[in-house]
């Protein structure tokens, strides 16, 4: 069963295009709950509700999360709220 810290570092190796920054570290990924050996449920959201990457990334996340080992994974991308970057990401790209 693949644990939580290999899914977030999972995740870690997603990036937005555009940014260049995991989807981690952006904070997209609102809330993650793995939910047994085999499936893990993801509730995330996107710098843009206009995101042309977005199908994208969440194919890219899927494919990581299966090959880690989860079967089933359930991605729900959210809009409310709308993604506010943290202060360590406005510092990192310079908007701080």
């Amino acid at each position: 069963m693949p644990t939580e810290q290999e899914a977030i570092v999972a995740m870690k190796t997603v990036a937005d295009p555009e940014l260049q920054l995991d989807i981690w570290t952006l904070g997209l990924i609102y809330e993650k709950e793995i939910k047994d050996s085999e499936t893990i449920s993801i509730k995330m959201t996107f710098t843009s509700p206009m995101c042309p990457y977005g199908p994208m990334i969440v194919t890219e996340l899927k494919n990581k999360l299966e090959a880690i080992g989860f079967k089933i994974v359930d991605i729900e991308v959210v809009f409310n709220p709308l993604w506010e970057p943290s202060e360590e990401v406005k510092t990192i790209l310079g908007i701080n």
